[in-house]
């Protein structure tokens, strides 16, 4: 299984990956995350994706904005990949693909984007900005995206849509990425699959259980093969490993035991309201429950949670399942993302290779 991808959650706002009371082994600040960062490639990582949050929500009182934090990475990394979200609607496509560009460039083509078609109304409104239906903010992002690899790919680009218009628009220097950095996009409705299906490399998936994979891979895959393309696949999970599987459950239960409930319960209407508005009254957050949003991307459905030898095999039933890349949160980011990199990652690297079970691999 040598060509799964692992991405971590960078801690660029502040409250870590739960929302939680419990005390946390992490920090938002830009030292902690060079640091991390440096850690993370050490130990097997291969992207890091910087959140994107504009006001306090669920907790997150300090946010260091996405692509100044990756920027600020670039030259403090080797070769760990660093995605920045982005809103459309908060930001022009022409200035992302300009940003974009310039840090691919500093970066040596480690520049990614995760285009996030905004959730929390909030951040529009507050900055006088209007707040679209919900699947006319997916037609939006497709737009932003199209536009994107216009300007990164071609001389002299011109683009008339709804929401965005180019007259000859170009970007030097191109990035050194080819054709373009890698765009990335999540997003549960029929709206946002649609639109993986057209535009997107990678979709990613809230957190889930391997049937609820299986049936997002199979439906995003066939539209992409009706538009003549091929799309990867993320998987989101806040991983919990602990020596005993009593003990990573018992870690989880703590969690949830300290869950904010009025902030969880405030992020679970602001998310719900905007699921209700797609026309199929689907949107991302459908079927969470209270536990379920604990974990702002539903981390904990996806069972990575025990041993490392238990992880190891989950992470490889998802490889099975079509999934590209696992995207971990963790509670304390000081020791647990240095030791899953070191005790779950060679694991889940040999697994394939050897056609063994992970509980096997460890007794060689």
């Amino acid at each position: 299984m040598t060509d799964i991808k692992f991405a971590y959650w960078i801690p660029n706002v502040s409250g870590g990956l739960v929302v939680s009371k419990i005390p946390q082994r992490t920090n938002w600040t830009y030292d902690y995350n060079a640091q991390l960062a440096q850690t993370a490639e050490e130990v097997g990582f291969d992207y890091a994706l910087a959140q994107a949050r504009f006001i306090a929500s669920y907790g997150a009182e300090y946010q260091l904005e996405a692509f100044t934090i990756v920027s600020a990475l670039a030259p403090v990394t080797k070769k760990l990949k660093l995605i920045a979200a982005v809103h459309p609607g908060l930001w022009h496509p022409g200035v992302v693909a300009k940003i974009g560009s310039s840090i691919d460039f500093i970066s040596n083509g480690r520049f990614a984007l995760n285009v996030v078609s905004g959730w929390f109304k909030d951040e529009f409104t507050i900055y006088g900005e209007p707040w679209l239906d919900h699947d006319e903010r997916y037609r939006r992002s497709e737009e932003f995206i199209r536009v994107l690899k216009g300007l990164w790919t071609e001389d002299e680009f011109h683009f008339k849509g709804d929401f965005y218009r180019i007259n000859g628009g170009w970007v030097k220097p191109r990035p050194i990425n080819q054709p373009h950095p890698e765009i990335f996009q999540g997003g549960n409705s029929k709206a946002a699959r649609r639109m993986a299906g057209r535009v997107s490399d990678w979709y990613f998936m809230n957190g889930n259980t391997i049937e609820g994979v299986r049936e997002q891979i199979a439906e995003v895959s066939a539209l992409a093969r009706e538009a003549g393309r091929t799309i990867k696949f993320g998987l989101n999970a806040f991983i919990i490993v602990r020596d005993t599987e009593a003990e990573a459950h018992e870690v989880l239960r703590e969690i949830i035991a300290q869950a904010d409930v009025e902030a969880v319960k405030g992020f679970g209407e602001a998310v719900k309201q905007a699921g209700a508005a797609t026309r199929e009254r689907q949107g991302m957050w459908a079927n969470s429950n209270f536990e379920d949003l604990v974990q702002y991307n539903d981390g904990f459905r996806s069972g990575l949670i025990g041993t490392p030898e238990q992880v190891a095999e989950k992470i490889g039933q998802f490889y099975e399942a079509g999934v590209d890349l696992i995207l971990g949160g963790f509670l304390h980011y000081s020791d647990d993302l240095p030791a899953f990199g070191r005790t779950v990652i060679p694991i889940v690297r040999e697994l394939k290779a050897h056609g063994r079970t992970a509980e096997e691999l460890v007794q060689v």
